[in-house]
């Protein structure tokens, strides 16, 4: 037989005590807008994603929800106190000031020009934008734009949870950077 493996389970504390180390020593060069997104409990899995990604900041916009609103909480356990966030009315202005900065923008968005989430090669520093559930990005946004990329869809829905979409481009990007 091979080597000798031990698994244990990691305590609570020990989980905790990892990752306050991790968050110490990192923030990606990532940042997100969320623009418009309608659903409080859709922000709070983000803020949990972005927090588990090392995200480097999460800008609400528009009609996007923003902490200390309830249903945040309920499913961002506390990530909310932990990712750096700032509210912008205006998400165009904001796309206008991270471009004057050197950030790529990307928006997660179904259109033509679009390349495979995993087939994107970022540019760091990126701000990845994500739009309203229904509507999406809007085109005075989406002109700003440096890349789109888009999830695949291969049953008959032609979008996935605008939260799980984000999760999936985020840990992608994550991963080009790592």
């Amino acid at each position: 037989m091979g080597e000798a493996f031990m698994i244990r389970k990691l305590s609570h504390e020990e989980i905790i005590a990892r990752q306050v180390q991790r968050v110490k020593n990192r923030r990606l060069p990532l940042c997100v807008l969320l623009n418009n997104i309608r659903s409080l409990h859709n922000v709070g899995n983000m803020f949990r994603t972005a927090d588990g990604a090392g995200i480097q900041k999460v800008w609400l916009c528009g009609i996007t929800g923003y902490p200390p609103q309830g249903g945040i909480a309920k499913t961002a356990l506390g990530a909310e106190n932990h990712v750096p966030w700032e509210y912008r009315e205006d998400p165009v202005s904001l796309v206008q000031e991270l471009k004057t900065q050197g950030y790529q923008i990307v928006l997660l968005e179904q259109m033509q020009g679009a390349v495979s989430y995993d087939a994107f090669t970022p540019k760091f520093p990126v701000c990845l934008v994500v739009g309203n559930e229904v509507e999406g990005i809007s085109d005075s946004l989406a002109k700003w734009a440096n890349a789109a990329i888009e999830i695949d869809m291969d049953g008959i829905k032609n979008s996935l949870n605008v939260a799980v979409a984000f999760g999936i481009a985020v840990y992608q990007i994550r991963s080009k950077f790592l």
